[in-house]
C-alpha cells in the first residue's frame, strides 16, 4: 500500500520546500476544541498532523505539554477517544494524520486492535517513541497488514546498527530527534540533528523529520536546510493554550511560511 505520509513529503517536495508536523495533544482542552484544533493545523499549512494520546507517565515531554495532557486525562480521556478524534479530523482535512503514542497503550489496548480501529478510523499511522524495530514485531506486522506508517525515532546517542535497523523498518518518514531529554523550545536547535540526519542519509533514509526544541519559524527554516521536515509541539500547544484556536491558527500560518524559506533537500 502507498504511504500517505510519504506522499504528503513528497507533495512539499515537489513544491521546493520541507513539510510542516504539527503536533497537538488530543483531547485538549476538551475533545472537541482538540478536533477543532487540528482541523485549524490543517487548514492553515500543516502537511502532517502529530496527535498524541495523553499518558499518565509522559518521560519524552516538556512542561507545557505536560500540563496539557494531565489537564485533558483529568477532564476524562479515554484511549479510545484517540479514534473518534482521528475520524473527526480525517472527515474533514486530507492531511495525514499519524498518532504519537508510548508502547504500553496499545499494547494494553491490543497491537492488532490498535491498528485496525486506527485504520478504520482514517489514520495514517503511528509514531513510537519508546520502542525499537527489534521489539516491535507484532506491530511491524500490523502496521504492514493494515497500510499504516510505522514511524520509528532515532537520537544522537544511536549507534550505526540501530540507525541502519531503524532506517530499514520506518516508514513515512524517520524521526530524528534532535538533543537527548524532553520536548520543548531550546534558542538553538542541537547541531547534533544536522550530523544525525546525514547517519540516516547514509542508511538510506529518504525522510527525516526533525523534532524537539522547535518553536520558530527561523529554526523551522534552519531545520529544513538539511531536513525533510520539521516538527513542532511546545509552541503550537502554547499558542492553544494562550490565544484559543486563532492564536493557533496564527502560529500554524508563522511556522509553517519558514518551510517556504528553506529549499528541500534532495
Amino acid at each position: 500500500m502507498s504511504s500517505r505520509v510519504t506522499a504528503a513529503m513528497n507533495a512539499a517536495k515537489a513544491e521546493g520546500r520541507g513539510a510542516f508536523v504539527g503536533y497537538l495533544p488530543i483531547g485538549y482542552p476538551d475533545l472537541q476544541t482538540s478536533i477543532e484544533a487540528a482541523v485549524a493545523l490543517a487548514e492553515n499549512g500543516a502537511d502532517i498532523l502529530e496527535l498524541g494520546p495523553p499518558y499518565s507517565d509522559p518521560v519524552m515531554d516538556g512542561v507545557v505539554i505536560q500540563e496539557a495532557t494531565q489537564a485533558a486525562l483529568a477532564a476524562g480521556f479515554r484511549l479510545r477517544d484517540t479514534f473518534t478524534a482521528v475520524a473527526a479530523i480525517a472527515e474533514r482535512v486530507d492531511v495525514p494524520i499519524v498518532v504519537m503514542t508510548y508502547w504500553n497503550p496499545v499494547f494494553q489496548y491490543g497491537v492488532d486492535r490498535f491498528a485496525d480501529d486506527l485504520a478504520a478510523a482514517g489514520g495514517a499511522g503511528l509514531i513510537t517513541p519508546d520502542i525499537t524495530p527489534d521489539a516491535a514485531s507484532e506491530w511491524i506486522a500490523a502496521s504492514e497488514r493494515t497500510g499504516l506508517d510505522r514511524i520509528f525515532l532515532a537520537a544522537p546517542t544511536s549507534t550505526d546498527e540501530r540507525l541502519a535497523m531503524i532506517a530499514e523498518q520506518s516508514t513515512g518518514f524517520v524521526y530524528t530527534v534532535s538533543t537527548m531529554g524532553i520536548t520543548g523550545e531550546r534558542a538553538e536547535v542541537d547541531a547534533a540533528a544536522r550530523s544525525l540526519v546525514a547517519r540516516l542519509r547514509a542508511h538510506g533514509v529518504e525522510n527525516a523529520c526533525v523534532g524537539i526544541g522547535i518553536s520558530t519559524a527561523d529554526q523551522v527554516t534552519g531545520v529544513l536546510d538539511y531536513a525533510d521536515g520539521a516538527i513542532v509541539g511546545t509552541a503550537l500547544v502554547r499558542a492553544l493554550r494562550d490565544g484559543g484556536l486563532e492564536g493557533l491558527a496564527a502560529e500554524t500560518r508563522e511556522l509553517s511560511a519558514g518551510t517556504r524559506s528553506a529549499g528541500a533537500t534532495a
